[in-house]
């Protein structure tokens, strides 16, 4: 009875078995073909929050590749501009041709590199200052009136080249010895300076004035001083009641005094025309008040919209014209060129670059600006030969 029982047990157990093979490998075949007959990246599809899963994956492969794909773009073009940019600034060498204008010369200048190009970038600042009705500030420091330079800062003026004027009391003393009719003179060989000593003549490198045309001027200040009135002077109307005397269509004052147009020398008492100020203050009344000035150069930086500086050398003119952006709330100079032969490891201000301008805020940010490494008895003369070709066309 227990040998049936188990062989029946054992055959049901055998039937179930068979049972449950077939329906495996029913249901395994019916999901290979489900398999087979949809698209494969489809087969994990299985509830709807997959779906969405996968959606959002695929828009954040899209996404990435298109990145991607901008950023090469962006790569390329930057790759492109670069490659553009450095044809643009490409030396091409200046081509020196016969009876070509200065500005012609300049421009050719500009294709080359170093000192040259920096005066054909300085010509290109100035016209721009000059046709965006800039307040330009003509600073003028060392002995550029006795080195030949008096014509061309005369005919600045006259063309309104420069609204203001800084110089320094050694260019007006000899500014106004010319204008009283004596000159200085290119010593042609060198001569011992005890023997120039002797002979009444001071030696400014190789120019030469003699004694006599300081006596002229000792004559001209103390009649000058004689004729003013008792009441205060700034040195700018001191300076403007100089010009008004002087008869000399070449001389400084006397085209400032013309046109209307303010000069400064905060440096007045260290020359000549200090000196015999302190003489004849001994024996008269002389009331000037250097600090007058101040108040007229900051009024006029404050009233301009558009502000650019001409620095000849640096000094006290450079400092004095730069200055006045400390204490103006419209900001720094927008345009600015300096032309010196100094460099700026000492520290001084004659060879301060104008970068160093920015970090006080003498200078915008954003501002044009060059420097010119060169004599500026060289230099001057082709800017602004340059400059009035360019703006006559």
């Amino acid at each position: 009875m227990c040998l049936r029982n188990w062989k029946a047990g054992l055959k049901a157990l055998n039937e179930l078995f068979f049972l449950f093979i077939f329906y495996f490998y029913f249901l395994f075949f019916i999901f290979l073909f489900y398999f087979l007959s949809i698209r494969k990246d489809r087969f994990l599809i299985c509830s709807a929050g997959f779906q969405r899963k996968r959606r959002r994956r695929r828009k954040k492969i899209k996404r990435t590749g298109r990145i991607k794909r901008t950023k090469r773009i962006r790569r390329t073009k930057r790759t492109e501009r670069g490659k553009r940019e450095m044809r643009k600034s490409q030396v091409h060498g200046i081509q020196v041709k016969c009876g070509m204008s200065v500005d012609d010369l300049v421009k050719g200048m500009g294709a080359c590199a170093f000192g040259a190009r920096r005066i054909a970038e300085s010509v290109d600042i100035y016209e721009e200052m000059i046709l965006e009705n800039a307040r330009i500030f003509l600073g003028v420091a060392g002995a550029l009136v006795p080195a030949g330079m008096r014509p061309v800062i005369a005919e600045m003026l006259r063309l309104h080249f420069a609204d203001v004027l800084v110089t320094t009391g050694a260019n007006i003393v000899h500014d106004i010895i010319e204008a009283l009719g004596e000159h200085h003179y290119v010593q042609m060989q060198h001569r011992d300076d005890a023997y120039l000593r002797k002979m009444g003549t001071s030696r400014i490198y190789d120019v030469v004035v003699s004694d006599k045309a300081f006596e002229k001027l000792e004559e001209f200040m103390h009649n000058t001083f004689r004729s003013l009135k008792s009441e205060k002077y700034s040195i700018r109307e001191l300076l403007w009641e100089m010009g008004r005397r002087i008869n000399d269509e070449h001389s400084i004052l006397h085209v400032a005094y013309e046109n209307k147009i303010p000069v400064f020398c905060p440096s007045l008492a260290d020359s000549m025309i200090g000196l015999h100020a302190f003489i004849f203050k001994q024996i008269s009344q002389l009331n000037v008040d250097a600090f007058d000035d101040m108040r007229d150069i900051n009024e006029i930086f404050c009233s301009s919209e558009r502000v650019g500086a001409v620095i000849l050398g640096g000094g006290v003119p450079k400092n004095f014209i730069l200055q006045t952006a400390l204490v103006a709330p419209r900001g720094g100079f927008d345009y600015a060129i300096q032309i010196t032969t100094r460099t700026p490891e000492d520290g001084s201000l004659s060879g301060a670059t104008l970068e160093e301008a920015v970090s006080w805020g003498k200078l915008r940010e954003n501002a044009k600006f060059v420097t010119v490494y060169c004599d500026a008895t060289i230099a001057l003369p082709i800017i602004i030969a340059a400059l009035r070709e360019r703006l006559r066309r």
